[in-house]
């Protein structure tokens, strides 16, 4: 079954190496121009720079003026003139607290999102807990932030590490309304997730000692249903800790996927599908396409 959750598909043939991330990416023969576009089109260096195309500014919530999960910094295009964008949620894994994530969240940012790096209630909260932490931030952030205002309730999404890619898991399993969810070297003991219906790019580390991908990536991806938007990627030789410290392939891959299914823009498909091949970056990566027709 196709879905297709893009405004408008226009046919262009590209092909794309990304040689500073050592992978390469041949785009698809699809690109579009949609209503929810945030920056200029995408090219291999602006989806690997360290810092995308908005300037950004930083708050910090405390974890004595929320409840649900443990307060976390904001980061937020600060510029308004585009419009309202898409926001994101991350988590981070087991022991773990926000600084672990803080690479990642102000890159994603500056490529046109509202994103929240959030602490846990405690670092020993198990996925299913991380999951509801997840929707609380969200929750808090979509009504109760400074930053609400430049927000599209509609357009939210989820990530996290180990527990938090878990978690993750169960927060898109338990909102269908998410747009995306981008669980990085996950954890759960809970297998199957042949409900969710949530866009889900899963991203796995080859040497992970802690999440074998063998017992948790690999099976979280299969038990996704066969039509959902879905990818897996395995990074070469990594470890589970992998996604605490900056790296290129999670960080370029991860904003494709929220360009495309936050933002609707068919722009990024060109790094999706088929998307990376093997080589020293990555040792793997599997998608079904379903929502290029």
């Amino acid at each position: 079954m196709k879905v297709f959750r893009a405004r408008n598909m226009a046919g262009v043939l590209a092909a794309v190496a990304l040689t500073a991330a050592g992978i390469t990416l041949v785009p698809s023969a699809n690109a579009a121009t949609t209503s929810f576009q945030r920056g200029p089109a995408p090219t291999t260096a602006s989806i690997q720079a360290t810092s995308g195309p908005f300037a950004t500014s930083q708050t910090t919530v405390s974890r004595i003026s929320v409840t649900g999960f443990g307060g976390g910094d904001i980061y937020y295009p600060t510029s308004t003139s585009s419009g309202t964008f898409g926001a994101v949620a991350i988590a981070p894994g087991y022991t773990a607290l926000r600084s672990s994530m803080a690479w990642l969240a102000p890159r994603i940012a500056s490529q046109g999102f509202v994103v929240f790096n959030i602490d846990t209630l405690t670092t020993s909260d198990q996925p299913a807990t991380r999951g509801t932490e997840l929707l609380a931030a969200l929750d808090y952030l979509t009504t109760r932030s400074t930053v609400r205002t430049r927000i599209d309730t509609t357009r939210l999404a989820v990530m996290g590490h180990s527990m938090g890619g878990g978690g993750t898991l169960e927060a898109a399993k338990s909102r269908p309304s998410l747009q995306a969810a981008i669980p990085l070297t996950p954890w759960d003991l809970n297998k199957s997730f042949a409900g969710l219906a949530v866009p889900t790019l899963i991203i796995g580390a080859q040497a992970d000692t802690v999440a074998p991908v063998s017992q948790h990536a690999k099976p979280f991806f299969t038990s996704l249903p066969s039509g959902l938007d879905k990818a897996y990627l395995e990074l070469a030789g990594a470890s589970h800790f992998a996604p605490n410290t900056s790296n290129t392939t999670i960080a370029s891959i991860s904003i494709a996927w929220l360009k495309r299914f936050v933002d609707d823009d068919t722009r990024y498909d060109q790094f999706l599908c088929p998307g990376p091949t093997v080589g020293t970056a990555v040792s793997q990566f599997t998608t079904n396409c379903p929502h290029i027709s």
